[in-house]
């Protein structure tokens, strides 16, 4: 005779769960507390998007707009919407480019080194621009590519060539914020890939080694492979980032000389709320820009495991 089995109550196991793994979940408490403080609570203050603000009256009790999108409309109609728009998206797409792929190709150059000296030199000096801060990277950027004086150009006059107005220059902002972004960033993008690389299984290269496979073949057929997942979860979490460009380097960098081609959405936004105290305005312009930014990482994500399941 058959005997029915009764499983515990869902609340039962949720109990004996928490009783198995409570150091586990003390450890969290911490964690939670500052998200939810830092994090969550703030966003009640997005109510602001739809309000005209008062001072006097607070966010809660200052007026709701009519219509409710006015500030978006706004945004979405002034002058500068373009301009903003298009700079964020070119920056951003560049800057995700550049933190991927070059971050993949050192860090595969940095463990097919035989020298293991100079790689962990190479290591070494590659990481130490990440603890640089941009006001730190901004005045490095100055002594290499000012106008007159700058290194580059002093080269370049030398060389009987033109000085070039990097840092002064719409044409050659954009280029200078991706580069020096790709600078900075480099070797601290390159740890993820080499812990990676360091965990593949020696035995797989051995194996192609006796098969014949040359260090270009096991690096296409072994190594990249192996790296495939690691690369699409720093994709996601960097298109969530897609609509940042990056506001620290940008807010010190730029300067009214640059303005057409260096203004952000995050520094518009600065300047609308702090400069010009149109607090809802900018309230309105961060939610969107959070929105869309939201939209983009499920996306991504739900890209990422079509194209998963697609190549197994």
């Amino acid at each position: 005779m058959s005997q029915t089995v009764k499983l515990p109550r869902r609340k039962g196991r949720f109990r004996a769960t928490i009783i198995r793994w409570w150091p586990l979940y003390l450890m969290l408490i911490p964690g939670i507390i500052y998200f939810a403080l830092y994090k969550y609570y703030p966003m009640a203050g997005l109510v602001l998007a739809f309000k005209k603000f008062n001072a006097k009256l607070g966010i809660y009790g200052s007026p709701w707009v009519d219509p409710w999108f006015k500030y978006f409309k706004q945004f979405f109609g002034s002058p500068a919407n373009s301009r903003v728009l298009s700079n964020t998206i070119t920056l951003s797409l560049w800057k995700l480019g550049m933190g991927l792929l070059p971050s993949l190709i050192f860090a595969i150059a940095v463990s097919e080194c035989k020298a293991r000296w100079f790689a962990r030199i190479t290591q070494t000096i590659s990481y130490l621009p990440h603890f640089f801060s941009w006001s730190v990277v901004y005045g490095i950027c100055l002594a290499m590519l000012g106008q007159p004086n700058g290194i580059v150009n002093v080269l370049f006059k030398r060389l009987g060539m033109n000085a070039i107005p990097f840092m002064t220059s719409n044409k050659y902002f954009q280029g200078v914020l991706v580069g020096s972004d790709l600078w900075k960033g480099l070797g601290w993008g390159a740890i993820i890939y080499l812990a990676a690389i360091m965990g593949i299984d020696t035995s797989l290269y051995e194996a192609a080694t006796v098969d014949g496979c040359g260090r270009f073949r096991q690096i296409w057929y072994i190594t990249l492979p192996c790296l495939r997942n690691i690369f699409i979860v720093l994709l996601i979490t960097k298109v969530g980032n897609v609509l940042s460009a990056g506001f620290n380097q940008v807010y010190i960098m730029m300067t009214d000389e640059v303005k057409t081609s260096g203004e952000i959405i995050d520094t518009w936004v600065y300047t609308q709320g702090i400069g010009k105290m149109n607090y809802s305005l900018a309230t309105a312009v961060g939610l969107f820009k959070s929105a869309i930014s939201c939209v983009l990482v499920f996306g991504t994500n739900a890209l990422a495991r079509k194209w998963d399941s697609a190549l197994w």
